[in-house]
C-alpha cells in the first residue's frame, strides 16, 4: 500500500518537472499504467498513471487560457466577482468567474486590475470593458515566476479594466464575508484591523508595505495570513480543549471523548476554512487535519507516515498543479521534518523545549528547500518564530475568532478585538525592532547536486543522537551555503539584460567587479528593484556593486533604484540626471569622457550635458572586452543620436541597447549605420501602451544584419562579451506553463 502511494506521489509530483505536456502520450501512458496495475510491477503501473492524471489536469488548465487572437485586445465581458477584492495604492485587483463575452468564449477564471474602480464586492456581477493578456509573466533567474504562480491558479487571462457597470449586487455566501471584512475593518483595534482581516479572513490587504517588509524580514508572514498552519492550529486547540476537560473530569461520561475531539477539530478547521475563502493552501490542510484526525481515531498503530502520504496523495489527486506552488512544498516538509524530528524517539523533550526544538528542525530543516526554490532566508527566522508562533496562536487567533463571532453583541466583540489588536502592534513592534538588526539573505543559487547532498544533510543532523556520521550532516551543508561560483577570466565581460518590462536593467560583471546600468522601474504595487533586480543579483552571487549607473531619473529606468540600495552595498552612484533623482543618497553627475579598466575589460561614458529634455541627456555607457563592444544608451532619441554622430566618437558596437525602448523617434537610419551592430538588445514590455518597438526601427535593425534580442519575447539575455557568442535567453528554458 505504501509503496504504491509513493509511486502514485511520484509520478503526480514529475509534473512540476515536465519541459512540455505528454498530452498526446497520456492515454498510451494510462493504458499501460492500467495494464502494469494487474502484473508485478504495480508501482510502475501507479506511477505512469500519475504521470497521466497529472499531465491530462495541466493540459486542461492551458486548454483554459484566453485565445491567442485575443491577447491584448479590449472587450465587453460580464462575469461575477469571486474572493474578496484586494485593494491597494489606488488599485483594485480581483478575480472573475464564469465570465462571457459575444466575441468568443472566454477562460473561467480572469484575474483584473481596475485603477481608480468604484467599491466592489464580492459576489456582484458586472459589465466590464477589459484589455485582456494570456498568462505571461516577467523572465528571470532566482527570481518569482509569474506565470507558474497563474498556471497553478488556473487563472486563463489577466487584464485591465477599462470601464464597467454593475448588473446586480451582491448576494449569498460571498457578499457575507465581504460584509464580515468590512465590519473588521470598522472596529478600532490599535490600528491592526488590517491584521486582524489577514487572521480571520485571510485577506492581506491591510497590510501596508512596512508590515509585509518586516513579515517577510523575520520570515513570519505564514503567522499573519491564514494558511494551513492556522487550521492545523484551530483544530489542535479545540481537540485539546476536548481532551483537557475529559482529563479533568468534566467530560460527560456517556459521550466517548476521543471521536468528539476529532469531529468537533475537523468541523471547526472547515469552518474557518470556509472564513478564509477555501483557497487552495486550506484545502491542503483541511485534508492534511482529516486524514491525521481520521489516523489518531482508528489507525494509530499504522504508524505517524501513513496519514502524511495519505494526504499528500489526496492533495496531488485533487489539484496535481499544487506542486507548481512554492508553499505546498514548504508545508508537507514542515509536516514532515517535525514527524521526523519527534516521533518513535526516546528521550522527546517537553514544555518549552519542545518549540524551540522544533524553531532549530524548521531553520535548519527547511534551508535545503528554500535555497532550491530560490527563496531568501530569514536569519532572524527561529528567534522571531519563538516568540510570534505561541504569541498569535494563543494568545491572538484565539480572541480575533471570539470576537468575530460575538460581534452581533454590542461591546464584547468589539472589546475582544481591540484586545487582539492591542497584541498584534506590541508584536509587529518586537518583530520590527527585530528586523532592522536581522537582516533576510538570498544565497546565490546552488547546483542541483549540492541541493541533495544539503536534503541528506539535514536529516542526518536532526536524526537521533548516536546515529553514526550524525555530525557530518552540518559538513554538507557547506556546499549549498557557499556554492562553487564559476569564476569570468581576466579580459571578460558577463552581461545581463534583466526582464523588467517596460523599463532597464543592464548588469556587467567583470572577474572581481560588478556594475548596474539602470534599476528597472517602479510603480503601483511592484518594484522591479525589490522584486527583479536584487532577487536575480543575489541568486548570481553579487553582494556589492562597484557601480549603480542611472542614465536618468524615468522610472522605467531609476525606479527601483532606492530597493537596490537599500538592499545591497553599493560603492559609487552615478546618473546623467542628478537633481530629478529621489534617493537616501546623493549621485555623482555623469561625466562625458570618463574611462576606466576592470580586470581588462574597458569602460566609457557620453552624455550630451546640455540636452534640451531628460531622455536626450541620458548617460551612455560603453563597454569593451577583447575588442567587442557593447553600447548602452538609456532614451536617448534621434537629437541626441545626431549631437553624439557630430562628436566624432567611434561608435561601432557588436551590441547596442536600443535607444528608448525602440521607440519611433529613436534609432535613426544614421546613428545605425555609424554603430553597424552584430546583435540589438531591446527591452521593453509585452502589449506595452508605447507600442514599442516601432516596425520601421525592427525593419532598419533587420535591414543593417542585425539579430533582435527582445525581452518580451526572450526574457532574461546573458552574453559573454569577449568571446563574440550569441546571446541566452531565459524564456528559451521550456516549461510546459510559459508562453513562447
Amino acid at each position: 500500500m505504501r509503496l504504491g502511494m509513493i509511486a502514485l506521489c511520484c509520478g503526480l509530483l514529475c509534473l512540476r518537472f515536465l519541459p512540455v505536456l505528454p498530452v498526446s502520450a497520456c492515454l498510451l501512458l494510462a493504458a499501460a499504467g492500467l495494464g502494469l496495475l494487474l502484473s508485478r510491477l504495480y508501482p510502475l503501473g501507479l506511477f505512469l498513471l500519475g504521470v497521466a492524471w497529472a499531465a491530462g489536469s495541466a493540459q486542461l488548465a492551458l486548454d483554459d487560457r484566453l485565445p491567442v487572437e485575443l491577447d491584448g485586445q479590449t472587450l465587453w465581458l460580464q462575469g461575477q466577482v469571486v474572493g474578496l477584492p484586494e485593494q491597494g495604492d489606488g488599485v483594485v485587483r480581483f478575480y472573475l468567474q464564469q465570465a462571457e463575452s459575444r466575441r468568443a468564449p472566454l477562460p473561467q477564471r480572469l484575474r483584473l486590475s481596475w485603477y481608480g474602480a468604484p467599491a466592489l464586492a464580492a459576489g456582484e456581477v458586472w459589465r466590464l470593458a477589459v484589455s485582456l493578456k494570456r498568462p505571461r509573466g516577467l523572465v528571470n533567474p532566482h527570481a518569482f515566476d509569474y506565470e507558474a504562480w497563474l498556471t497553478a491558479r488556473r487563472i486563463g487571462a489577466s487584464g485591465t479594466v477599462k470601464a464597467g457597470e454593475r448588473l446586480s449586487m451582491a448576494g449569498g455566501p460571498a457578499s457575507w464575508r465581504d460584509n464580515l471584512r468590512s465590519r473588521l475593518l470598522a472596529v478600532q483595534a490599535r490600528g491592526r484591523e488590517g491584521a486582524l482581516a489577514a487572521l480571520v479572513l485571510g485577506d492581506g490587504s491591510g497590510l501596508d508595505d512596512a508590515d509585509w517588509r518586516i513579515l517577510q524580514t523575520t520570515g513570519t508572514v505564514h503567522l499573519l495570513v491564514i494558511s494551513g498552519q492556522h487550521v492545523m492550529l484551530l483544530g489542535s486547540l479545540l481537540y485539546a480543549l476536548v481532551l483537557g476537560l475529559f482529563r479533568l473530569g468534566w467530560w460527560p461520561r456517556h459521550w466517548p471523548w476521543l471521536p468528539c475531539a476529532c469531529a468537533l477539530a475537523m468541523f471547526g478547521a472547515l469552518a474557518y476554512g470556509l472564513l478564509a475563502g477555501f483557497e487552495v493552501p486550506v484545502q491542503r490542510a483541511c485534508a492534511m487535519l482529516a486524514v491525521v484526525l481520521l489516523w489518531r481515531w482508528r489507525f494509530r498503530h499504522l504508524g505517524i507516515w501513513l496519514p502524511l502520504l495519505v494526504a499528500l496523495t489526496l492533495v496531488l489527486m485533487w489539484e496535481p498543479l499544487a506542486s507548481l506552488q512554492p508553499g505546498f512544498w514548504l508545508s508537507f516538509a514542515a509536516v514532515a521534518l517535525l514527524a521526523w524530528c519527534f516521533s518513535g524517539r526516546l528521550g522527546t523533550p517537553g514544555g518549552w523545549r519542545v518549540l524551540v526544538h522544533a524553531q532549530w528542525a524548521m531553520a535548519l530543516g527547511l534551508l535545503p528547500l528554500l535555497l532550491a526554490l530560490g527563496l531568501p532566508v530569514s536569519l532572524g527566522g527561529p528567534l522571531a518564530n519563538l516568540v510570534a508562533v505561541p504569541w498569535v496562536s494563543i494568545g491572538v487567533v484565539p480572541l480575533a475568532l471570539l470576537g468575530t463571532l460575538l460581534l452581533p453583541l454590542p461591546g464584547i466583540g468589539s472589546s475582544l478585538l481591540w484586545l487582539a489588536g492591542a497584541q498584534l502592534e506590541l508584536l509587529f513592534a518586537l518583530l520590527g525592532w527585530l528586523a532592522e538588526r536581522v537582516p533576510v539573505w538570498q544565497f546565490a543559487a546552488a547546483p542541483w547536486w549540492a541541493v541533495v547532498l544539503g536534503l541528506v544533510g539535514v536529516l542526518l543532523a536532526l536524526s537521533p543522537r548516536g546515529l553514526p556520521l550524525r555530525l557530518c550532516g552540518g559538513l554538507m551543508l557547506l556546499p549549498l551555503l557557499c556554492p562553487p561560483l564559476p569564476r569570468l577570466s581576466s579580459g571578460l565581460a558577463e552581461v545581463h539584460q534583466l526582464d523588467v518590462g517596460q523599463g532597464l536593467a543592464v548588469l556587467v560583471r567583470t572577474r572581481s567587479h560588478a556594475l548596474l546600468y539602470d534599476a528597472g522601474p517602479a510603480g503601483r504595487g511592484f518594484d522591479s528593484g525589490e522584486k527583479v533586480v536584487l532577487p536575480m543579483l543575489r541568486g548570481l552571487g553579487v553582494r556589492r556593486l562597484d557601480l549603480l549607473l542611472l542614465s536618468h531619473a524615468d522610472q522605467d529606468h531609476a525606479g527601483g533604484a532606492a530597493a537596490l540600495l537599500a538592499g545591497l552595498p553599493v560603492e559609487r552612484l552615478l546618473s546623467g540626471e542628478v537633481q530629478a533623482l529621489r534617493l537616501s543618497r546623493s549621485a555623482e553627475d555623469c561625466r562625458d569622457g570618463e574611462q576606466w579598466q576592470w580586470d581588462g575589460v574597458h569602460f566609457s561614458t557620453w552624455r550630451w550635458q546640455r540636452a534640451d529634455n531628460p531622455n536626450d541627456g541620458s548617460c551612455l555607457l560603453q563597454v569593451e572586452a577583447r575588442g567587442e563592444r557593447l553600447l548602452l544608451t538609456g532614451d536617448i532619441g534621434e537629437a541626441g543620436e545626431r549631437h553624439l554622430l557630430a562628436s566624432g566618437r567611434d561608435l561601432r558596437a557588436d551590441w547596442l541597447q536600443a535607444p528608448h525602448h525602440g521607440s519611433r523617434g529613436s534609432s535613426s537610419a544614421a546613428f545605425v549605420a555609424a554603430v553597424a551592430p552584430r546583435a540589438v538588445l531591446l527591452s521593453r514590455a509585452w502589449h506595452n501602451p508605447f507600442g514599442h518597438p516601432h516596425a520601421a526601427v525592427l525593419a532598419r535593425y533587420r535591414q543593417a544584419g542585425a539579430r533582435i534580442y527582445d525581452s518580451a519575447r526572450h526574457g532574461a539575455l546573458r552574453l559573454l562579451l569577449g568571446r563574440r557568442g550569441g546571446a541566452e535567453a531565459a524564456r528559451t528554458q521550456t516549461r510546459f506553463w510559459r508562453e513562447k
